[in-house]
């Protein structure tokens, strides 16, 4: 009897699971629901949806939480989940150049062809952003040798996804639907992949994505999505990405950290806090916020925020056209404080592994 009840137990649990993430008073949690109000107040100046997720529960949210929008860069994190994949059926490794996958990869431009560089250039190069190609998503040309500086490119993430595409051979949404979303109960009505947009739409006959942008989600997807993360690829009983992905997607590699950043008026010291798609907080940029921090960002301020210590998750979409005001002259990192600090002070310091929020350095 006791074994029945333990089942349909679990069986409730997951069908909870499936219909939405379970919800929680943040008091019962003992959060600082002024902090979190700080935080959607924050939010919504760039107007848009959230929600809050802490020890797995839903606690505060804002916003239509059905809503896709339109999440830009954010999606080089969910995509870069392919490459997890790849990694965990044994078909790729990073250190595998993309030639491997595409004799003709990183061409057009010819100008590519006849240099040195981009037989050079590895998985690993394009999940890092230190490839050297150009920003744009479309085919554009290489501006250094690859492992050497660091750019910000859609054109790189979604060459990655090309060799992706040709090595399965099929729909990357299609795969990641079987894979991950699904199984994490992510619907269709929650998130969808549009055509690629700077590509042909096609390759080899099979849908192309890009990782540089194109997914529209809603909060809930995000949250799950996260959650996934903070789990360390783990959902319930079933590991769907490996634990040594995430670690490797989540911190800054030593391969990368210090290396010279084009553009650092927009970017500052983006090698010193950025892993495999994934921006972190490794460097202690942002003091007040944990150094195991890490989170997908897009255009818009499109957040998936995770914050292991403090079993912390937290989706933010943006209205199209709005992002937060910045300053100028300020760290690009600033404009996530008013956002991320609040969050982190909503949970009492008793909640975290040593009861102090900060670390001196990379803490993972």
């Amino acid at each position: 009897m006791v074994r029945w009840q333990s089942l349909i137990a679990v069986s409730l649990a997951a069908a909870s699971w499936a219909a939405g993430l379970p919800q929680a008073e943040p008091r019962d949690l003992g959060l600082d629901v002024q902090k979190l109000a700080a935080a959607r107040d924050y939010a919504l100046q760039g107007g848009g949806s959230g929600k809050v997720v802490v020890r797995a529960k839903d606690v505060f949210r804002w916003g239509d939480q059905d809503q896709r929008y339109d999440i830009k860069s954010a999606s080089k994190s969910i995509g870069g989940t392919a490459l997890g994949l790849a990694l965990a059926d044994g078909r790729a490794a990073l250190s595998d150049r993309a030639v491997q996958f595409d004799p003709a990869f990183g061409i057009p431009p010819d100008t590519n062809r006849d240099g040195p560089w981009r037989e050079r250039i590895t998985l690993f190069h394009l999940a890092t952003q230190t490839a050297g190609f150009e920003k744009p998503g479309g085919y554009t040309k290489l501006l250094f040798a690859p492992g050497t500086q660091w750019n910000y490119s859609d054109g790189g993430p979604n060459w990655l996804a090309d060799c992706l595409t040709r090595l399965y051979k099929r729909d990357l949404q299609e795969l990641l639907f079987e894979r991950v979303f699904s199984p994490i109960g992510i619907e269709r009505s929650d998130l969808q992949w549009r055509p690629n947009a700077y590509r042909p739409r096609e390759l080899e006959g099979v849908p192309r994505r890009e990782f540089g942008a194109g997914v529209h989600a809603n909060v809930e997807a995000l949250a799950r999505i996260g959650l996934l993360y903070l789990r360390k690829g783990r959902w319930d009983e079933r590991q769907i990405l490996p634990a040594s992905f995430v670690e490797q997607a989540t911190r800054t590699p030593d391969a990368i950290r210090g290396l010279p950043v084009m553009h650092p008026d927009q970017y500052a010291n983006a090698s010193d806090h950025y892993g495999l798609l994934w921006w972190n907080n490794n460097d202690a940029t942002l003091p007040e916020v944990p150094c195991d921090a890490f989170w997908a960002w897009g255009l818009y301020d499109s957040l998936i925020l995770v914050v292991p210590s403090l079993d912390l998750v937290a989706a933010r979409t943006g209205q199209r056209g709005v992002s937060w005001k910045r300053r100028p002259e300020a760290h690009p990192y600033d404009v996530l404080r008013g956002f991320f600090v609040p969050l982190v002070e909503a949970i009492p310091a008793a909640e975290t592994e040593s009861g102090d929020r900060r670390t001196s350095g990379p803490s993972r």
